[in-house]
């Protein structure tokens, strides 16, 4: 669940903590992550430009969830590798401007969060409960370990992101699915194409079998038409008295 930290608290995370179970597994407080969570929409809905807006993720669980947040907020997704220099290094070619930085976890994203931190970039990251808050500007409490807890939160960002810009109403259930945020294995997603084929292949030979074959030589046995014998109209020469 997105609420299930891990077993380290960082000393800055414990006031998102709600409590510590018997197993030494800490649980944050659900309210204060929703209003961290309405907190940093509010950030972002806040630029003007969507495309000033980076969101970054070097974890694969976290980078089909970024990508489908770009397309639907107009942010821009750096997945995988984030090329040191980025924000800092103005001589390359990927040098890049945002006004704002949208991390999945500052462990595994750490050098976006330093280099943000030189040019004054302000950082919204998903925290665990052991997560270090360093050069974080808001830290939204959730469990970035998990796929579906990752993907659950970008969906919640994207649908809060949307409504406070006005593009999608409150009063209507927003109708992008939350498992197009979940990441999914290639090797599964090779298997379930693989089980679609074969199973249209054997709906195709069963529909074969099924249709009566065409015999096309039942016709020969029917009764000809003789023409010629059919006796030929009156002309209008030989009708008149």
């Amino acid at each position: 669940g997105s609420h299930i930290g891990g077993s380290q608290v960082d000393f800055q995370m414990e006031q998102y903590v709600y409590k510590r179970r018997p197993d030494g597994v800490y649980v944050m407080n659900m309210r204060k992550m929703w209003e961290k969570m309405v907190f940093a929409a509010r950030a972002i809905a806040a630029i003007e430009n969507p495309a000033d807006v980076f969101v970054v993720s070097s974890r694969p669980y976290g980078q089909r969830a970024i990508l489908k947040y770009a397309a639907a907020t107009g942010a821009v997704a750096i997945a995988g590798r984030f090329t040191p220099g980025t924000f800092t290094n103005y001589i390359q070619k990927n040098y890049r401007e945002p006004r704002l930085l949208v991390i999945t976890d500052p462990r595994a994203d750490h050098q976006a969060v330093r280099e943000a931190s030189y040019v004054n970039i302000p950082v919204i990251a998903l925290c665990n409960s052991d997560t270090p808050l360093r050069h974080v500007d808001i830290a939204v409490p959730t469990n970035n370990k998990s796929i579906h807890s990752i993907g659950l939160a970008w969906w919640f960002l994207a649908r809060e992101v949307l409504r406070l810009r006005g593009t999608i109403s409150r009063e209507v259930p927003w109708e992008v699915m939350v498992d197009l945020y979940f990441y999914r294995d290639p090797e599964e997603v090779e298997k379930e194409e693989q089980a679609a084929q074969e199973k249209a292949a054997a709906y195709a030979a069963a529909q074969e079998a099924a249709a009566p074959a065409e015999n096309w030589g039942a016709d020969i046995n029917e009764p000809t038409q003789d023409w010629a014998a059919e006796s030929a109209p009156p002309s209008a020469a030989t009708g008149a008295p």
